[in-house]
């Protein structure tokens, strides 16, 4: 079976790139492309083929439940929003799941899940690939945070406390930056700088002084300089 083809209807930019890095991660799912908006939306849905949408309320010009009593239960409709006010009439209209932002990935999994229950040959491929996914519950604000590692963008040294960056949100936490680099150091993490510890999944871009991690550009220290070009092969 091919993948299931899915859809981001939502115009804010960092709600979807946060989908999307979340769809990137799921075997199984293919993203078809984002819209601002229901008139894109529609266009799309006219011209591919589309399995999943993942659909905002507060949308431009018509929100998207309005837009739902238009396609006729055509497809796996996830809502993804921040208002709870409209969870009822949600699932009146028989969408899959009801997400409410800021959305981790754990809730996230769980709804996509539900759709591809409707597609059993699919559940044992993504159980296999998820399972395998590594964590470490790391505490900070008196609670224990579950964080995959795969979704750690970078770690900043704060002297005997470190700041864990993720796609979704940032923590800090008491480890000091020795420890966390022993923790990491077999999942794809490079030391650049005293400083500073990047997940080399997410690296875009590079140059003899910086590294780009998402939006966030980092220096490379110069007693790591030598060994990071080993590393990406750049020597």
């Amino acid at each position: 079976m091919s993948d299931l083809n899915c859809l981001i209807v939502e115009d804010e930019p960092l709600a979807a790139k946060i989908i999307e890095d979340y769809v990137a991660q799921i075997p199984g799912l293919k993203l078809k492309g984002i819209c601002g908006d229901v008139f894109s939306a529609n266009e799309k849905l006219r011209n591919e083929k589309i399995d999943i949408i993942f659909l905002d309320i507060n949308l431009p010009k018509i929100n998207g439940l309005e837009f739902l009593k238009t396609i006729n239960n055509k497809y796996g409709i996830i809502i993804t929003t921040a208002y709870h006010q409209y969870a009822l009439e949600g699932f009146n209209l028989n969408v899959i799941d009801y997400l409410l932002k800021p959305i981790e990935f754990s809730r996230f999994l769980q709804a996509v899940n539900k759709t591809f229950a409707q597609y059993p040959e699919k559940i044992t491929e993504v159980a296999k690939e998820t399972s395998e996914r590594k964590f470490h519950f790391f505490v900070a604000d008196k609670k224990r945070h579950k964080i995959y590692f795969e979704e750690i963008l970078y770690v900043e040294s704060l002297k005997d406390y470190v700041k864990i960056h993720t796609v979704t949100k940032s923590l800090v936490t008491k480890f000091q930056i020795g420890e966390i680099e022993q923790l990491l150091k077999d999942h794809d993490f490079f030391r650049i700088h005293k400083s500073f510890i990047v997940n080399m999944k997410h690296l875009s871009a590079f140059n003899a002084n910086e590294v780009e991690i998402g939006k966030t550009n980092l220096p490379i220290g110069r007693t790591y300089a030598e060994l990071f070009k080993k590393q990406v092969g750049a020597e």
